[in-house]
């Protein structure tokens, strides 16, 4: 199914997320606790609501509401660095913000160009938190669900199978995080007894992309 990856899905991709984050705040929080300082749910569901609420006062497309997808991620990221406290605020809006910037004005994103914005968003956090796979964090979910969507491309899979890829590479990667040390942010500190634990933010990641799995199937 070649879904329109158009203004509209993007926005429901951000709703959904939204919701999904809200069911999910306390197993992230629960995660968080163990490694880092038990508020990484709380956080981005405070961010994902203040998104859903700028989102909600306008209809795409109408005076003042992003008029293209790449518009409408940059907002997203801006709303996030504004609104999140700790280093989420400044990762997952720096993720959707350099993701908006690739896609420029364009109103309709090809799978190829999807792939494009999400590595650029991956960039943008590697350079931001100086992180690489294995260290424990969000990277370890989005860097194989970038190249996840890159074979699917190159595979030439359509929409849903390509976005349901990478959602499954993220969900593999978060879940590997687990008999990692984390070389990374808070969880470092605690050395081998971080092994154990899924790191929250690989596990945010893969829900963020599963919820785009989610609308592109609808």
């Amino acid at each position: 199914m070649n879904t329109a990856l158009d203004t509209a899905l993007f926005t429901a991709w951000i709703e959904e997320t939204a919701r999904t984050v809200a069911a999910e705040k306390e197993r992230l929080t629960g995660l968080d606790a163990a490694i880092g300082d038990a508020d990484h749910g709380a956080n981005l569901d405070r961010g994902l609501t203040a998104v859903a609420a700028v989102l909600a006062a306008g209809e795409p497309g109408t005076p003042g509401s992003p008029g293209s997808p790449g518009s409408l991620l940059v907002l997203v990221g801006n709303t996030l660095i504004r609104k999140v406290g700790g280093a989420s605020g400044p990762l997952y809006g720096t993720a959707f913000r350099e993701a908006g910037k690739a896609l420029g004005d364009t109103p309709e994103v090809s799978v190829a160009q999807l792939h494009a914005a999400l590595e650029a968003g991956l960039a943008g956090v590697r350079k931001l938190g100086s992180a690489a796979e294995g260290d424990k964090t969000m990277v370890d979910a989005l860097a194989p669900a970038v190249r996840a969507l890159e074979q699917a491309v190159q595979d030439g899979k359509d929409t849903a199978e390509a976005i349901g890829a990478a959602a499954e590479a993220a969900r593999t990667g978060a879940e590997a995080t687990i008999p990692m040390q984390a070389r990374k942010g808070r969880a470092s500190y605690l050395g081998p007894r971080s092994v154990g634990h899924e790191d929250p933010g690989a596990a945010s990641t893969a829900l963020i992309l599963s919820a785009l799995h989610t609308v592109a199937t609808r």
